[in-house]
């Protein structure tokens, strides 16, 4: 008999979480879609068991609110009856230069990109803790590795995933439970870089139709970072192939970052 695997998506609606969604799908998970926006997440899990034939559940849910993640949990394990993965993919991003950024923007920052993560693996791990394993993928990026220039707010909320990934990685670790960051580079032709466009163009100071070349150019494999890109290293990461890697930030960046 094949045994089942469920894996949560937070922030699995659309841009890459619907991407990994569909992988992860592809590989023989059931998913739980998570999204603040619920009819995107109803779509994606609809879609799901249509083209996948897996069992499929969209989850409204504020990722940064404890009492919606706690009952997102519920409504998963109600549903499957257990959690083999977590990915955390939620993110937000405003481009500004320090002396004019938003208090509002840095405090969204810091609730999406690393309290929801918290949050999430704090309430997920409390499952897994009681089969006996488990795995959590943070989406990171290659900010939370080097400085952003202008994206002050992602740029320390993201660093801050990687503190929070090591340090769940050694809680977790005696109970069966691997946790990884991975680290994408620039998804050029994501609709969150692509509503960027404007503000790197300024801070650049070069028209918007400049500005993928720009970011091509820094990349040694010189390309963009693609959703394939990301979902291949998650699928690695949450497979038994990495059973010796834990509290590892993980590079998916072209050669842009290396270490």
């Amino acid at each position: 008999m094949t045994v089942q695997k469920v894996a949560i998506v937070a922030g699995g609606g659309q841009n890459l979480g619907e991407a990994l969604s569909y992988r992860l799908a592809e590989d023989g998970y059931n998913v739980a879609v998570v999204d603040l926006n619920g009819d995107n997440a109803n779509s994606v899990a609809a879609e799901i068991e249509s083209k996948f034939s897996k069992v499929a559940i969209g989850i409204k849910a504020d990722l940064t609110n404890e009492v919606e993640v706690a009952s997102m949990v519920e409504k998963t394990v109600s549903k499957f009856g257990q959690i083999d993965l977590l990915v955390y993919n939620a993110g937000y991003a405003k481009s500004s230069k320090i002396t004019n950024f938003d208090l509002t923007a840095w405090e969204t920052s810091m609730a999406v990109n690393l309290t929801g993560y918290f949050l999430c693996a704090r309430e997920v791990s409390k499952v897994m803790i009681e089969q006996g394993y488990g795995n959590i993928i943070q989406i990171n990026s290659k900010s939370g590795k080097v400085g952003s220039k202008h994206n002050s707010g992602y740029s320390a909320s993201k660093f801050g995933g990687v503190g929070l990934t090591q340090s769940l990685a050694l809680d977790l670790a005696e109970h069966n439970i691997r946790v990884n960051s991975i680290m994408p580079g620039n998804l050029l032709s994501s609709p969150m870089f692509q509503s960027l466009l404007p503000q790197y163009a300024k801070k650049l100071g070069i028209p918007e139709s400049e500005v993928e070349q720009v970011y091509i150019d820094k990349v040694p494999l010189k390309r963009g970072c693609e959703y394939d890109d990301i979902a291949n290293a998650v699928l690695f990461y949450a497979s038994d192939k990495a059973a010796y890697c834990t509290g590892q930030s993980i590079n998916v960046t072209g050669g842009q970052v290396m270490f």
